[in-house]
């Protein structure tokens, strides 16, 4: 999914965040592929995920999960995000053994990733990489931030949100799971990492000043 092809991070970071994701190909698997797509998020939702969604209904921080599972429709792009390795080979295994019929894609660490198809029994098809950013590169936000805001692919996701959940987390008036998932919300589709993004506020917070933020 080109989408989340351009979460940015470090190698050790990174080794928190994976999404799986499904859909169908028009005039081709997609009619009557709701009742598989519906199984997928069931077994997806069986093991501990950070965040579940439809990109045409919504993810788990906006709408009820079961809502989300139940509005599943032919055209639906349906997925979960994991931050534990050992689960998403869990998940993978599953899959494969339901052979539900249409494609599973994994976004994340390619040797990860790799690794875990492997002891599921999956030979995997393609690898797709992001090339990077180009443009105005100096209207972009600090590295810092950019690992946050990236795990919205769609871009909804606001540095200067993130800005915000920094002085609310340094003043004492959130959390940093609560900024976490605040940071969740704007994400409509549920691609974003809420358990990633709290653990690099709690870095931030440490090294960045008042005036800075």
């Amino acid at each position: 999914m080109s989408h989340t092809l351009h979460r940015q991070g470090n190698e050790d970071n990174l080794q928190e965040d994976y999404i799986v994701f499904s859909m169908t190909a028009k005039k081709f698997n997609e009619v009557n592929s709701r009742h598989a797509l519906k199984e997928f998020l069931r077994i997806l939702d069986k093991y501990e995920h950070v965040n579940l969604g439809d990109m045409k209904t919504g993810g788990k921080f906006l709408v009820n999960k079961e809502q989300i599972i139940e509005n599943v429709a032919d055209t639906s792009i349906v997925h979960a995000v994991f931050s534990d390795r050992t689960q998403l080979k869990a998940v993978l295994k599953e899959l494969k053994a339901a052979d539900l019929g249409v494609s599973v894609i994994v976004s994340g660490m390619v040797k990860h990733v790799e690794e875990a198809c492997k002891e599921a029994g999956i030979e995997r098809h393609t690898v797709e990489y992001s090339v990077g950013i180009r443009g105005k590169l100096a209207m972009l936000p600090e590295d810092e931030l950019l690992e946050i805001t990236t795990m919205c692919g769609h871009g909804m996701v606001s540095q200067h949100l993130v800005r915000q959940m920094l002085i609310d987390l340094k003043g004492g008036r959130r959390t940093a799971q609560e900024a976490g998932e605040y940071l969740a919300t704007p994400c409509v589709c549920g691609a974003f990492n809420p358990r990633r993004a709290q653990r690099l506020l709690e870095e931030l917070a440490e090294i960045w000043c008042f005036d800075e933020v």
